[in-house]
């Protein structure tokens, strides 16, 4: 099992900075890539960025050139540093694990999330 919660959320102005953190814990060893997803009311749960364990990256066209997605494995720690936020940034966001055990030949998958923070980007 892996158990993720997020922190740094909170209320900010609109082209404020805000830095989200992820702590990880359980069978970090076993995850294989790490994003934040976010989810507005009346919308979907949507990819915000990603990291692999070789730590590649990908980011919504949303939030290319603001987000920046980085990790801290000696403490299974992963960050979200946003900046220049706009109100349509606004949602809770959360931290997300995929990963895999092994046996033998045989993998089962599975994903973690985390509880989820709120942001806030007043006008």
């Amino acid at each position: 099992q892996v158990q993720l919660v997020e922190s740094g959320g909170g209320l900010v102005q609109a082209g404020g900075s805000l830095r989200l953190s992820c702590a990880a814990s359980g069978d970090t060893i076993c995850i294989s890539a790490m994003g934040w997803y976010r989810q507005a009311p009346g919308k979907e749960r949507e990819l915000v960025a990603a990291i692999t364990s070789g730590g590649s990256t990908n980011y919504a066209d949303s939030v290319k050139g603001r987000f920046t997605i980085s990790r801290d494995n000696a403490k299974n720690t992963l960050y979200l540093q946003m900046i220049s936020l706009k109100p349509e940034d606004t949602a809770v966001y959360y931290c997300n694990a995929d990963g895999r055990y092994y046996s033998g030949t045989y993998v089962t998958n599975f994903r973690s999330w985390g509880q989820g923070t709120q942001v806030t980007v007043s006008s």
